[in-house]
């Protein structure tokens, strides 16, 4: 009974509190919102590993609305779709695409640990292309005069989110040469 439903909602339930305590460590903070924290995706990767990219999906949703409660920044809007593309491009699609990681993964085969370093690499890649949107339909105010709002967006989410891809991934593959994430023990050696 490895995956009763009381176990795999406490477990979501631990690894989302932990992705937010590990969102509040950050490393390096822009001042329209965004930041380079201490690895605080991983869990969330972990549980779509877990799991499945269904039960990650639904746990990565509702780590995208407590993320949301606890620093939602009001965007330059005046319509009610404008505020709703910021909800949806900057916190609920943007965090719940972390949880299809594993889906991602079954791009590679043969490897466990490169698969699930190239996973969580696009999963989190993902989440950048989220906020390059809302930087060019939303906060595009922002960008300097002169500069195109596409270069201002992808400089200014890239500055942060590149770096956060990467120090996920990086930190996917070390988790995944230490333990497997559906037994919790450490993994069988590979065969060649």
């Amino acid at each position: 009974m490895r995956n009763s439903k009381t176990r795999m909602i406490t477990e979501s339930a631990i690894m989302i509190a932990l992705s937010v305590v590990l969102s509040m460590i950050t490393i390096f903070k822009l001042p329209q919102g965004g930041s380079i924290t201490a690895a605080s995706m991983v869990p969330l990767l972990i549980i779509s590993y877990r799991y499945d990219a269904k039960w990650g999906l639904a746990t990565a949703f509702v780590y995208s609305l407590i993320s949301m409660v606890m620093g939602f920044y009001p965007p330059p809007v005046t319509t009610f779709i404008n505020y709703l593309l910021v909800v949806l491009l900057d916190y609920v699609v943007a965090f719940s695409v972390l949880g299809l990681a594993s889906f991602f993964s079954k791009a590679i085969k043969g490897n466990r640990i490169l698969s699930i370093g190239f996973g969580s690499f696009v999963a989190v890649f993902c989440r950048l292309i989220c906020h390059v949107l809302s930087g060019v339909l939303i906060w595009g105010s922002y960008a300097p005069e002169g500069m195109s709002v596409w270069v201002y967006s992808i400089t200014y989410n890239g500055s942060y989110m590149l770096c956060e891809t990467i120090v996920s991934s990086v930190v996917m593959c070390l988790l995944a040469a230490a333990l497997d994430f559906k037994t919790l023990r450490r993994p069988k050696a590979q065969t060649r």
